[in-house]
């Protein structure tokens, strides 16, 4: 099955044409993140049979030059974000990996959907964009990952992502949770709870292929990031 297919289903469900219009007026009239040909960069990038992984984020980072239409990471170049430094941090701590930029596409070509549950902002507010329609949008397509897919890891950082859980057929997938990576609570639980090694341990166990959380690639400068 192909994104979009998933796609067409989610509209034969659901109105978007609101959505759309106010992303039409706001594209037009503000600045808005990412760029409007990157907003679906997260299913470009992992196809929909090559999902193992979905890590899910809240919106995309508010500030020029970091969102890119997948969840934490950011343009290459770009200084790295607090929460992405600290999942860094875990990271080195967990399986010895050493990351030098912000951008994630090599997650994401190695089967990482990293999905934003609202897929746009407006420059410098966050969450501007929340319950314009992405969430419906979303959790269709977490919906769909659970109902088509088998086997994925679902890692789910806070209570938000958390929230998305009654969407998981826990059954035949599997969940890692703890707080967020975010400087406010990564102390209470974050550090040292091993999700990348965990995620990989799961996978191995059902005969799937792990991720490799080393692979950096920076995405090709004329698809404009």
């Amino acid at each position: 099955m192909k994104w979009e297919t998933i796609f067409k289903e989610i509209k034969e469900k659901h109105d978007f044409s609101a959505m759309d219009d106010f992303l039409e007026n706001a594209y037009a009239t503000k600045e808005i993140y990412p760029a409007r040909d990157n907003i679906y960069n997260a299913f470009k990038y992992t196809p929909f049979d090559q999902v193992k992984v979905v890590i899910l984020g809240q919106d995309p980072y508010h500030g020029p030059d970091q969102a890119h239409g997948m969840a934490f990471s950011v343009k290459n170049g770009t200084k790295i974000p607090p929460s992405l430094r600290n999942m860094y941090k875990e990271l080195v701590d967990d399986v010895g990996c050493e990351r030098h930029t912000g951008e994630l596409t090599g997650w994401a070509e190695e089967g990482v959907l990293l999905l934003n549950t609202v897929m746009t902002v407006e420059k410098g507010q966050a969450n501007s964009h929340k319950g314009i329609g992405w969430e419906t949008f979303t959790n269709e397509i977490i919906q769909a990952v659970s109902d088509y897919r088998e086997n994925v890891v679902f890692i789910l950082w806070g209570k938000p992502a958390q929230s998305k859980i009654p969407l998981i057929d826990t059954a035949k997938h599997h969940i890692i949770k703890s707080v967020h990576p975010s400087p406010l609570s990564a102390f209470r639980g974050f550090f040292g709870s091993k999700p990348y090694s965990k995620t990989n341990d799961y996978l191995k166990a059902h005969h799937i292929e792990p991720i490799n959380w080393c692979k950096e690639v920076v995405m090709n400068e004329s698809s404009d990031h």
